[in-house]
């Protein structure tokens, strides 16, 4: 009787399974990924954000030379958007994308000014702060005109109908990259670098098995666990919360697979890790090189307007910011994986990068 062939995939899915159950009896993995994105979900879901600008659309028509734009132009907190057409404005503002879109007359006759602001129910509290900011502009400017006469400016608000925008619709998906991040370069490279220190590769290497399927069936345990770790996060955000999810089951989906694609590119930063340490001590120092710009550049807490701007440059050029605004896209505004492929090509770069540099640096024995 001839013996069955050897059968990698077979070998593969014996490799994804054994790794599975190891993830899930690592305590570190659990923490990583379900409880320290739930803590920080449970606290700012209910504290609210800090940090976030209030971002406002101006108007093609609006005067930026008189004294209202200039009082608002040194106000910290207010971030002017002048590079979106009157069309994409007017969207923007109802999925909350912008919190305000403002339009400034200049009058030939009392009052000097008009401000005509619109606002969003989607923007929440952020409205309140322009409204705050517009009131303490106007009360100053009408302070220093002359008794009795009348007034130099004045306000005129509307507010349009929007889908209300929490702040746990910007944590979440913030959280959920940093889970996705967390597994992805923690989790693979002191995985692949013990199982180089306790010669279990070379192990492998003295039976039929591919390196190809010792590396795919690690990653699948890891996408697994992961994606696992990522619908029970959605889930709790949602029922417990009101995490936004524009068409339901199709946005958990969606969330889903950028989350795949997220981790897929953090594993390849694990993988150059796991090549270069020298030991289990030299891992954490090396990921948090990674991590931690990401953990507090990329959006995770407040948005990266809020930054300065040489500042924003640096975060708009790391995958967890692109991975984050992808979801949050997906999520709150009902885009489809065809709406963001801006960010996808981004990622895409950066796959295509750090996977160049792990073929280099990566290490069997």
């Amino acid at each position: 009787m001839n013996p069955k062939p050897y059968s990698n995939t077979k070998a593969t899915l014996a490799i994804a399974k054994a790794s599975f159950r190891s993830i899930l009896r690592s305590p570190s993995a659990v923490v990583f990924t379900l409880a320290f994105p739930l803590i920080f979900i449970v606290v700012f879901a209910n504290i609210g954000g800090g940090g976030v600008k209030v971002d406002v659309g101006v108007a093609k028509t609006c005067d930026t030379i008189g004294p209202v734009y200039q009082a608002l132009k040194h106000v910290n907190v207010v971030n002017f958007i002048r590079d979106q057409s009157e069309e994409d404005m007017k969207n923007n503002l109802s999925k909350g994308t912008i919190d305000a879109i403002i339009d400034i007359k200049k009058n030939a006759a009392r009052p000097a000014y008009t401000v005509n602001v619109q606002y969003t129910k989607a923007s929440g509290e952020k409205g309140n702060i322009l409204r705050s900011v517009l009131s303490n502009i106007y009360y100053n400017i009408n302070n220093g005109a002359q008794v009795n006469s009348p007034p130099q400016a004045e306000i005129r608000e509307t507010t349009v109908s929007g889908r209300e925008y929490k702040y746990i619709d910007f944590i979440l998906p913030g959280q959920l990259g940093f889970s996705i991040l967390s597994s992805g370069v923690f989790g693979t490279a002191f995985v692949f670098l013990s199982l180089r220190l306790t010669l279990v590769i070379k192990r492998f290497f003295a039976t039929p098995v591919k390196r190809s399927s010792i590396v795919l069936g690690e990653a699948i345990a890891r996408i697994a666990f992961s994606l696992l770790g990522a619908l029970f996060i959605i889930l709790v955000g949602h029922y417990l919360f009101g995490f936004t999810l524009v068409h339901g089951v199709v946005t958990v989906l969606n969330m889903l697979v950028l989350s795949a694609m997220g981790l897929i590119i953090f594993m390849g930063f694990g993988f150059i890790i796991s090549g270069i340490a020298k030991n289990e001590s030299t891992v954490p120092p090396l990921s948090n090189i990674i991590t931690m710009p990401q953990f507090l550049l990329s959006g995770t807490f407040f948005s990266v307007s809020a930054f300065p701007k040489w500042l924003q440059y640096i975060s708009n050029a790391l995958p967890l910011t692109h991975l984050n605004n992808a979801m949050r896209k997906v999520a709150f505004e009902g885009a489809g994986l065809g709406d963001v492929t801006h960010q996808l090509l981004i990622l895409l770069i950066w796959f295509v990068i750090v996977y160049a540099v792990a073929v280099k640096t990566f290490k069997w024995e």
